[in-house]
């Protein structure tokens, strides 16, 4: 079984996507106390080291990096600052990657990052990377191509170190149109889950900035994007449909019951077939939210896995 370490690996929907592919991931890491509670109730095999990924000297050898850095800086939903710290964590995954010298490599980050006011960290991710020695390959891909019930757009950074003389090609889609599968629907994912989860959904009001957009998308449909702002959740289908009214300005239809999805719904939404939610003094229904919304989407990270070229044995 090939051998992979983790970075910024939230409670494992990146590496839920490899275990699934085959791989043992050795270890992972992460600064949400929550985060790991998740991970480690759900993978306890793995050596979960909780804090700054700086404090971290040395990395077990492994044939695989994994590595999903935040995304605030870049993402439609964060605090879209081209010059935030937060945005060149990159430099400690390209650290690992120059210390552990992995067969492949494999980064998933938002989309936003192809925007043209972030080229010149996208261009400068690629750039470190194929210094440390690799054929680093990007593309954006949707999950709702590889069997989620979400429309969630993401780019995948994939490198497999120079020695091999092998390019990566990106897997095709395996739903809708093009994959010949029907896509997963929102009802496929969670039908027969409660109505009415008591203490698991965000129950305060809809503010004027969350009635903006529309967040409703029927139960034949993919859900909207799962976020890890309660508060910005989408909704339930069993809600009102919306209707605009104005710029920027929508509306229930009737005033029937209407909720957010629940955050168990929203790891089914996100393609976790199961994850266990552990009672921890971090446990907040926020944190429940937020180490879910933050997640990488297992089937999208496992087609992406599955799709490197055997350079394993």
């Amino acid at each position: 079984m090939p051998t992979a370490v983790s970075l910024f690996s939230g409670c494992g929907g990146s590496d839920a996507g490899i275990f699934n592919a085959g791989f043992e991931v050795l270890m992972a890491n992460d600064v949400l106390a929550y985060a790991q509670a998740v991970y480690e109730h759900n993978h306890p095999e793995t050596d979960y080291r909780l804090g700054d990924v700086s404090k971290i000297q040395h990395f077990p050898e492994a044939e695989l990096l994994v590595g999903c850095y935040p995304c605030q800086g870049f993402s439609q939903g964060g605090v879209r600052d081209a010059g935030r710290k937060i945005n060149t964590l990159y430099l400690e995954f390209a650290r690992a990657l120059n210390q552990i010298k992995p067969k492949a490599f494999i980064v998933e980050n938002v989309s936003g990052m192809v925007r043209k006011n972030y080229a010149h960290l996208l261009q400068d991710q690629v750039k470190v990377f194929t210094d440390a020695g690799y054929n680093v390959s990007f593309q954006v891909l949707n999950a709702s191509d590889f069997g989620v019930a979400q429309e969630r757009k993401r780019i995948f950074i994939v490198g497999i170190r120079e020695d091999f003389g092998i390019e990566y090609d990106f897997p095709q889609p395996t739903h809708g149109v093009l994959g010949g599968q029907p896509k997963t629907t929102i009802r496929d994912a969670i039908d027969g889950m409660p109505e009415w989860p008591e203490g698991e959904f965000y129950d305060l009001g809809f503010h004027w900035y969350y009635l903006s957009r529309n967040r409703r998308n029927e139960w034949g449909d993919q859900s909207k994007t799962i976020v890890a702002n309660p508060r910005h959740m989408p909704l339930h289908p069993m809600s009102p449909p919306l209707e605009k009214l104005d710029q920027d300005v929508w509306r229930f239809q009737h005033d029937g019951p209407a909720r957010r999805f629940s955050y168990r719904e929203a790891a089914k939404l996100q393609g976790f077939g199961y994850l266990a939610f552990p009672e921890h003094k971090y446990g907040s229904l926020n944190m429940r939210y937020k180490v879910v919304g933050n997640a990488v989407p297992p089937p999208l990270f496992e087609a992406v896995a599955r799709a490197l070229p055997n350079i394993w044995n």
